[in-house]
């Protein structure tokens, strides 16, 4: 039964990390330690508890490794508590990654978007560079790396969004070099034979962030809502989570691609006036739905591992508590409504 309200950090924190029976088994079923490469970032708490979870459930050892840069000590503290072992490493430093310790498993979450527009080089450092020299490091491994649904071009709307068999066609230097990390690990994937799998992802929800809450937090301030880009795909993270973790079972050579979101194209005016509903307050839109938008179909993720286990209405509900009651925000806006590909 989903509850009906979520309305501390801690209660939120446990959602994000409640493992399912796929979860516990996928645990049990891996071979060896797990090493979360980049786990400071938006997802990596909730990921380290839940494998922790997991493992804990599957009454297995597994020892949870987290290595990032961890320039905030709020973000090491966070993953220590959820029973990682934190390991400091600067990603563009080829000792620092060498030095980390082996693993069988690595999750990659590495990732530079915002700041694109100023800094071109170091994003490019980061999605690219850096993947080549983990890939090479950790070529006995098993190597599940997360990218993103901004590898497709704008699409249309009546298409669904395009399937891992589409081409890519990045907009602007992000996206570019987003598919830059994606051919280093498939390059080395084949190489080394390295098993692989890639995840192309959007958009996570969590109610500190996410696409939901740049509406939620717009409609609540009585902001217009820019419809744009009219459309839109989302998954619970702790969904997104779960998948990540069952992915070492299809990670193969050449590399696995799965495209990761939910199963909808869901509508950016239905859902800010889902919000108003909840808010009892009138919503200000700003501009017309345009045919394309930024899609992901994630039909083949849904036959896989029929990942969704929160609907749309029970995130908005959640989101739209959370915003009313002043839950802290990341302040991290996804920028979704974006289409020329700058951040």
């Amino acid at each position: 039964m989903t509850q009906s309200s979520i309305a501390t950090e801690a209660e939120l924190d446990e959602a994000l990390s409640r493992p399912t029976e796929a979860d516990v088994e996928a645990m049990r079923t891996l071979q060896g330690d797990l090493l979360l490469i980049g786990a400071s970032g938006k997802m990596g708490p909730t990921m380290a508890a839940l494998a922790r979870r997991a493992a804990e459930q599957a009454g297995v050892q597994r020892r949870i490794l987290a290595a990032a840069r961890f320039t905030d000590p709020a973000s090491r503290h966070a993953l220590e508590a959820a029973g990682a072992e934190t390991v400091v490493c600067d990603l563009l430093d080829r000792a620092s990654i060498e030095a980390l310790p082996d693993s069988p498993n690595v999750l990659y979450m590495v990732g530079q978007k915002f700041g694109t527009a100023g800094d071109a080089a170091r994003t490019w450092a980061i999605n690219a560079y850096a993947p080549g020299v983990a890939a090479e490091r950790f070529r006995s491994s098993r190597i599940v790396a997360f990218s993103t649904g901004n590898v497709y071009p704008l699409t249309p709307v009546a298409s669904g969004g395009p399937t891992e068999q589409d081409p890519t066609g990045p907009v602007g230097e992000y996206a570019q070099s987003a598919l830059g990390r994606e051919r280093i690990f498939a390059f080395f994937a084949e190489r080394n034979q390295t098993p692989t799998a890639i995840l192309r992802l959007n958009y996570a929800i969590d109610l500190r962030y996410g696409v939901l809450h740049d509406i939620g937090s717009r409609v609540f301030a009585g902001e217009p809502v820019d419809l744009a880009t009219g459309y839109a795909n989302v998954i619970w993270q702790r969904d997104a989570n779960s998948v990540a973790l069952r992915s070492f079972a299809h990670a193969a050579t050449p590399a696995f691609i799965l495209n990761l979101t939910g199963a909808r194209t869901e509508s950016v005016r239905a859902i800010a006036e889902t919000f108003a509903r909840h808010f009892e307050r009138d919503v200000v839109f700003s501009g017309e739905e345009t045919e394309t938008a930024l899609l992901n179909n994630a039909a083949h993720c849904k036959r896989l591992f029929a990942p969704e286990t929160v609907t749309l209405d029970q995130m908005i509900e959640w989101t739209a508590g959370w915003i009313a009651q002043g839950g802290r925000a990341l302040g991290k806006p996804t920028h979704f409504e974006v289409r020329d590909g700058k951040f």
